[in-house]
């Protein structure tokens, strides 16, 4: 498991706003809740009516020989709520300004009496991304078209119909298209049509409920046509999406491509010209490596350096959604998406001859490619260093040299320099998360109390945390005991001491003392947990033991190790009157040991909890097997210290 990368993510985010400092960003991204679409589970309770319902969605593509293509839409919602009036009275339209056109051909309201009430144009507004005085943007060229619907009322439909017309293709002479849809809610109608040439060599495929109804070829154009309906829709129980495979939801997908081999060739085509070193980055290339030798550690320092000195940015506008931009303008600008990342990064491991290619990978929740090659699948590139057999993704920022981001190790990879290969990224090594947490209180008669705690923590935790603590200001780091535990509405003084956070390594020691005014109920009854920031708690571990969600899924997972050590001194006129029992437990590869100790007044206890989930996708069976174990263990972390 059962690690959750993006549920410690939260909770140190959440420990850090409590501190009074502010997440980065990307750390705030990635704790936001998984892809919350519904998986197309069998289920045999009917779903709750939603407050507003999909009446139609149509989608047509008309395909041109060179791959530009059309792209019409109409959907019609219906209000069946209140709550979702003012939902349903607004929607947008964001596309490509640079290579695509928008035209609303409907926008209007149609009341539940039959009368239509078309959008006016005071109720639109379009928001563009622009150079200075009408120049060409640097990186994002979003345009996004909003509309107000007007007189929206329960009963009432909205409905939108609109045309992009693309000005070139994404790859020459090919198009592909992959999209699913909601299994768990209401469905009056989907349609999806691709009217394309007949000459363009294709392949397609249908999964679920979505059915081909239509095959046709007239002249020179070939036509397909899907249909799909959900008007029983049955509730949806799964949570955790964290692993998505396109076959349990209904959908379909289309591609002209033979084999992902040829998205490869396609792509770096036009990209892998890109990654020739100019004279500036040869030059650049030198500084960086300057007194090294070793090609591993001169791999090293370039990959530091692109990694903390190339902001990113994107979206990709233009061609640059698969052509990646020059060296100049990314040196200059010190910005780039993905694969200026790793565009630059190759040009640099050229420059000093270290050999390297890129690879495409999916950075979302998908750990199997489709059968079917769709672009869409391959959404993220990375690189390949093949005489040191080692991936690099200089676009996530802090992940040390040698590993990928969880969002993306351990899956499928696309390598350019071998197109055809079915290679995998390797997976994050779970044994390297870890972490050793000492607690030392001492209560007062009052409940105020002195504490110390330390930390040593490593793995994607520390990578975490480090990522977090680098974007601490020194005002922040003073304070960082009195915000804390201010959030928490106590009042307390002490003092913070962290290692250098950045370094891009997977360690990080911290320590804090402080002193609490009435922290401690008295008399009362605590759970064992350390009062300060706990990048991977044991309790996290199998804090989901009672969820019966989650367990007859694929998830994503990991594992790791995590002890807790505590010495509460409590005052000589309280009395202990209850500790937790000691519990041993081991089940597999997943161990739990626990012991507390009470001498006089004072409790020293010993968590330990050891996982050893190689990852990086857990069965359902073994995510039940998980939940037994879980089970055993919850109810001893939960149990209480009681004293009057």
């Amino acid at each position: 498991m059962q690690l959750a990368t993006l549920r410690l993510c939260a909770a140190i985010c959440l420990a850090l706003a409590a501190a009074g400092a502010t997440a980065p960003a990307s750390a705030q991204a990635a704790a936001k809740p998984a892809d919350a679409s519904p998986a197309a589970d069998a289920q045999d309770e009917a779903a709750p009516e939603q407050p507003l319902r999909t009446e139609r969605r149509y989608i047509d593509y008309t395909v041109q020989p060179d791959g530009r293509y059309t792209e019409q839409r109409e959907v019609a919602y219906k209000v069946l709520d209140p709550r979702a009036i003012e939902y349903a009275k607004r929607e947008s339209i964001s596309y490509s300004a640079s290579i695509q056109e928008l035209k609303v051909l409907e926008a209007y309201t149609l009341k539940s009496d039959g009368r239509r009430i078309a959008v006016p144009e005071s109720n639109y507004q379009v928001e563009t991304n622009d150079g200075r005085e009408g120049g060409q943007p640097a990186f994002s060229d979003v345009a996004t078209t909003s509309l107000v619907f007007p007189d929206v009322a329960v009963g009432d439909t909205v409905v939108l119909s609109y045309r992009l017309t693309g000005k070139q293709p994404l790859f020459d002479g090919h198009f592909s298209e992959l999209d699913s849809f909601d299994a768990h809610s209401y469905q009056g109608d989907v349609r999806v049509r691709i009217d394309a040439p007949a000459a363009m060599a294709a392949q397609h495929r249908a999964w679920g409920a979505m059915k081909l109804v239509r095959d046709e070829t007239r002249g020179d154009r070939r036509l397909l046509e899907w249909r799909y309906q959900n008007l029983k829709p049955v509730k949806n129980k799964r949570r955790d999406y964290s692993v998505r495979r396109v076959e349990q939801f209904p959908g379909f997908a289309y591609s002209s491509f033979a084999s992902y081999g040829d998205i490869v060739r396609a792509y770096g085509q036009r990209a892998l010209p890109k990654a020739v070193p100019t004279e500036r980055v040869r030059k650049l290339a030198d500084e960086i490596a300057a007194g090294k030798t070793d090609q591993r550690d001169i791999a090293r320092a370039l990959y530091e350096w692109v990694s903390t000195n190339i902001h990113y940015g994107g979206n990709c506008i233009g061609l640059g959604a698969v052509v990646p931009r020059d060296q100049e303008f990314v040196l200059d600008n010190r910005i780039g998406d993905c694969k200026d990342h790793a565009t630059l990064l190759q040009a640099l491991l050229a420059a000093k001859g270290v050999e390297a290619t890129q690879a495409l990978v999916n950075a979302g929740s998908v750990y199997e490619l489709p059968d079917l090659p769709v672009v869409s699948s391959v959404n993220h590139v990375i690189n390949y260093l093949p005489g040191m057999d080692l991936y690099l993704d200089a676009t996530a920022k802090g992940i040390p040299f040698g590993y990928l981001p969880p969002s993306v190790a351990g899956k499928p990879v696309l390598r350019l320099d071998r197109p055809e290969l079915k290679a995998q990224a390797p997976v994050f090594p779970g044994d390297r998360n870890r972490q050793r947490i000492t607690t030392h209180l001492t209560v007062a008669a009052d409940g105020s109390v002195k504490g110390k705690v330390a930390v040593d923590v490593s793995g994607i935790p520390a990578i975490t945390m480090r990522a977090l603590l680098r974007e601490m200001t020194e005002e922040h780091s003073r304070d960082m005991v009195k915000n804390y535990f201010q959030g928490q509405g106590l009042v307390a003084q002490g003092r913070f001491r962290q290692d250098d956070p950045k370094p891009l390594i997977d360690r990080q020691n911290y320590d804090v003392e402080f002193e609490v005014a009435q922290m401690l109920p008295v008399p009362g009854a605590i759970p064992l947990a350390s009062p300060f920031m706990n990048p991977m708690p044991v309790i996290g571990f199998v804090s989901d033991a009672n969820d019966e969600v989650g367990t007859e899924v694929e998830t994503a997972c990991t594992g790791g190790r995590s002890e807790e050590v505590y010495r509460i001194e409590f005052p000589a006129e309280m009395k202990v009157i209850a500790v937790p029992s000691d519990l041993a437990v081991e089940s597999g590869g997943l161990r739990y040991s626990a012991r507390y100790q009470l001498k006089g007044n004072v409790l020293e206890a010993n968590r330990v909890i050891e996982d050893a989930t190689p990852g990086p996708t857990c069965t359902p069976e073994y995510n039940r097997a998980f939940r037994d174990f879980a089970k055993k263990v919850l109810p001893n972390l939960k149990a209480q210290v009681v004293y009057q």
